[in-house]
């Protein structure tokens, strides 16, 4: 049976088409134990909050069973804070059996939280996309692999939270736009992350003046040009230059990975450069993006976050997963 098996794997691979599933993930302050880098302060290591040996290898175990259940090819990651926390929650998966040999970190700026990514598929290149000098702009992560021969650019984003008005979000925009122009519009890319944009901020954010200090542009949908493709994925037809936001290829009930005072939002997006629509090469595959949004991540219809007390001093009750829910979608690399 086991011969048979390989066989199998072995002829999908050389005679037909490869399906890559590629996630996003912010996991909610991934903290090392480690005394160096700039940390929260309730994530400073063996103090009055609780975050020790005990809830560090709880979180660990909890996220990697959410990592290990998607089991996607590559998976994005956001709020991690050092390399050594990558590196705990990559070997807390290969202890559960899934195993990614390749992984980066865009770790060059000293800033709290950072993007990275594990990969069961080597990559060419992984290089951090400086913003902005600023700390209050964390780095882009550029890497491009090469599958079957084909190119295929990912950038992994995590831009300024709703606590910052939209002029902010905006400047991250304008520096992945400056650098996919670089790249070429036609090549194969995908811009995923917690944006901290709906897919329709432009709608969204006009009843919120705090964030609308931009005469009503956003970064998500006017700077990567997101507008004029909003149907289907089996209906959209190809404008030059634009992004498409694969929420649209979602059921409207189902576009969201975060949940605020009840209201579900979609935060985490993921934006494909229209080659990836025109189903040769590598192409995208209708219908399969999704939320995970499986039963043991919600706690009385609220997505069942990492636990800390509200108390003066903050507590860690090793309770939890994440604040926000993964996204993940397929993609066909033909042979």
């Amino acid at each position: 049976m086991k011969i048979f098996t390989l066989l199998f794997l072995f002829m999908t691979f050389a005679y037909g088409d490869t399906i890559l599933k590629i996630a996003t993930y912010n996991v909610e302050n991934l903290f090392d134990l480690e005394k160096n880098g700039y940390k929260y302060k309730e994530y400073k290591a063996n103090g009055k909050s609780l975050w020790n040996k005990k809830n560090y290898k709880i979180k660990l175990e909890n996220l990697s069973r959410v990592i290990k259940d998607i089991d996607a090819d590559i998976i994005a990651l956001q709020e991690i804070h050092s390399l050594k926390a990558l590196k705990d929650l990559r070997f807390a998966l290969k202890q559960k059996g899934l195993y990614y040999q390749y992984y980066s970190i865009a770790d060059k700026k000293d800033t709290a939280i950072k993007v990275a990514f594990l990969s069961k598929i080597p990559f060419v290149y992984s290089k951090e996309l400086a913003v902005t000098s600023s700390y209050k702009y964390r780095n882009i992560l550029e890497s491009k692999f090469k599958i079957n021969n084909k190119d295929l650019y990912l950038f992994i984003n995590h831009w300024k939270s709703k606590a910052g008005p939209e002029s902010m979000r905006i400047v991250s925009a304008k520096a992945l736009r400056k650098r996919v122009e670089t790249i070429g519009y036609d090549k194969n890319i995908i811009l995923l992350g917690d944006f901290n944009s709906h897919y329709e901020e432009h709608i969204k954010f006009k009843r919120k003046r705090e964030h609308n200090d931009t005469n009503g542009k956003t970064g998500i949908n006017h700077v990567l040009k997101t507008l004029k493709q909003n149907q289907k994925a089996s209906e959209v037809k190809y404008v030059k230059n634009n992004f498409y936001n694969l929420w649209y290829d979602a059921n409207e009930k189902d576009r969201y990975s975060y949940i605020y005072k009840g209201k579900k939002e979609s935060l985490d997006n993921i934006l494909i450069s229209q080659s990836l629509l025109n189903k040769k090469d590598i192409s995208y595959v209708n219908n399969s993006i999704t939320n995970f949004d499986k039963e043991y991540l919600f706690k009385k219809k609220r997505i069942f976050r990492w636990q800390v007390s509200r108390a003066r001093i903050p507590k860690h009750k090793g309770k939890g997963y994440s604040d926000h829910l993964a996204v993940l979608a397929k993609f066909r690399v033909t042979n």
